[in-house]
């Protein structure tokens, strides 16, 4: 298992979308949620969500914006 980038959204897009792939039976996980929460960037930090590289054609399927 290799994990790849799928793409960079805000925290709440970021969430929505691995919901959205595990919906429909795609491992998905989110990198750097957390991250700058003590400098008050919270937001400003982009989420990576990230596949299986043997998912991430089905994921970009279900996700053609990506």
């Amino acid at each position: 298992m290799s994990l790849v980038e799928l793409g960079r959204y805000n925290r709440n897009e970021a969430m929505i979308i691995v919901g959205r792939l595990d919906s429909e039976g795609i491992d998905a996980v989110s990198f750097d949620g957390n991250a700058s929460i003590a400098d008050g960037s919270y937001f400003l930090v982009p989420v990576r969500v990230m596949v299986d590289e043997d998912d991430l054609a089905r994921a970009r399927q279900v996700l053609p914006d990506s």
